[in-house]
């Protein structure tokens, strides 16, 4: 198996036209391991799928002239492996003598001479194009957002989504940010080790770190190499913004704690690490195989329950703080995920938002007076996250916004929430509001 073999295999895993889809991750990790690639060739197939999966709309618009009316009639796999040649062509430095020769040497191996002379023409012409002429014009589509969706490869309705909330002078800056890596980044197992003598194990493996400005136990670090994983469990991969729900919370040894969606624990893991595995968190998730993987951390504060979390079986006000990590439609987490931005649907902020109402009415039920409620999703559509808070507090008065630490001034809504732009300085999308149960009247 070559490195153009192994993207062909992911993209078509990708988008299959028979069979159930995977991720590309997914579907990465089962053909790598299969080959006998060494890790150069494996980078350079994983820059190529991930690249041409996320580029899909870019790449069609640049292959239109040459493949015309003929990409009704071309063998799906033709089709894509034309694709891998464009990326290649177009976004990374490969000679174009081995990017036309292997891609052609490709297509005879998935289809006839006649398919492959196609794909030696189409790109041989291609190559030739001057680079401007490789990127679209603003002057040949209907509207900005269709000229946006098709230079950054994105659907045109996540593009109007993120002119909405965020302005017309951040459209680029957010687009362009979710097609560039994420920042790579650790969260420290404080029950394990402390933040400084994770740096140095890291730094002894010639690893460079620096603690993020935001969750102290948090890690940034340039590159984050296969050799990464800790068998001691010091440190798990986490996004850096996927930690600041918790930091916002700031549980307390010896409080009672109440944790909905759980997962498979990043956040259990990290609150407790606050709060040295002292006092009671209620973890609740439904997923038996993520509460299985929740029992097994055996953590001796946490009980697990497997439970609905819209539906509570205890609605007792004896909750110290609430966590309300809520499904939702992943905006803000695109640039993560390379098949994502072809699978949201326009419809799925107003589907899930009735899920996440139903998530923050049964969590404040268990917040006493005085308790603290978060409440966080990785996305920026209104109706999941400052529409949501706007509508839960016009039903329950007796919980308000409270303040957020001064680190969080930067992303600090008027309203007093946090919004983090997805892509702008490699940062993750999120919004948080921290709120608060009055006393009793």
């Amino acid at each position: 198996m070559t490195s153009r073999e192994l993207a062909l295999n992911v993209v078509r895993d990708v988008f299959p036209r028979d069979r159930r889809s995977r991720s590309a991750h997914e579907s990465f990790d089962y053909h790598a391991t299969r080959s006998n690639l060494d890790a150069r060739d494996r980078a350079f197939a994983a820059e190529l799928a991930y690249g041409s999966i996320k580029a899909r709309r870019y790449l069609d618009w640049l292959l239109a002239p040459f493949v015309g009316a003929r990409v009704t009639q071309l063998p799906p796999t033709i089709l894509e492996i034309l694709r891998l040649g464009a990326y290649q062509i177009a976004r990374m430095a490969v000679p174009t003598h081995a990017t036309v020769s292997e891609t052609v040497g490709l297509a005879k191996r998935h289809g006839h001479r006649g398919t492959a002379g196609l794909v030696n023409a189409v790109l041989r012409r291609l190559s030739e194009l001057e680079p401007e002429r490789r990127t679209p014009l603003r002057q040949d589509f209907d509207s900005e957002d269709d000229f946006f969706g098709t230079l950054y490869s994105f659907p045109t309705w996540i593009v109007a989504s993120v002119r909405a909330v965020f302005g017309d002078a951040q459209v680029e800056p957010v687009l362009h940010g979710m097609n560039e890596p994420s920042q790579a980044a650790l969260r420290i197992n404080l029950l394990r080790t402390t933040t400084g003598e994770a740096l140095e194990a890291l730094q002894a493996r010639s690893i460079a770190a620096h603690v993020s400005s935001l969750v102290p136990e948090v890690v940034l670090v340039d590159a984050l190499p296969e050799a990464i994983a800790d068998a001691d469990g010091r440190w798990e991969q986490q996004g850096e913004i996927a930690a600041v729900p918790v930091d916002v919370l700031d549980p307390k040894p010896d409080m009672h704690g109440v944790e909905l969606c759980s997962g498979r624990g990043n956040k259990t893991l990290e609150i407790v690490g606050r709060t040295g595995d002292r006092g009671t968190l209620e973890a609740i998730e439904r997923d038996a195989h993520r509460v299985a993987h929740l029992r097994a951390l055996g953590l001796q504060s946490v009980e697990v329950h497997e439970a609905d979390a819209t539906r509570p079986a205890d609605t007792a006000q004896d909750a110290d703080y609430v966590l309300v990590d809520a499904p939702c439609s992943g905006l803000g987490i695109l640039g993560r995920q390379p098949e994502a931005r072809w699978r949201k649907e326009p419809s799925d902020p107003d589907r899930l938002g009735l899920l996440q109402a139903e998530m923050l009415e049964s969590g404040s039920q268990r917040v006493r007076p005085g308790g603290r409620l978060v409440y966080s999703v990785c996305t920026f559509s209104p109706v999941e996250t400052d529409g949501q808070i706007e509508a839960f507090l016009r039903r329950h008065p007796d919980f308000s916004r409270a303040a957020t630490a001064q680190k969080y001034e930067v992303w600090r809504l008027p309203s007093g929430d946090l919004r983090f732009p997805p892509g702008i300085e490699r940062r993750d999308g999120f919004f948080i509001a921290l709120l608060e149960r009055g006393a009793p009247a």
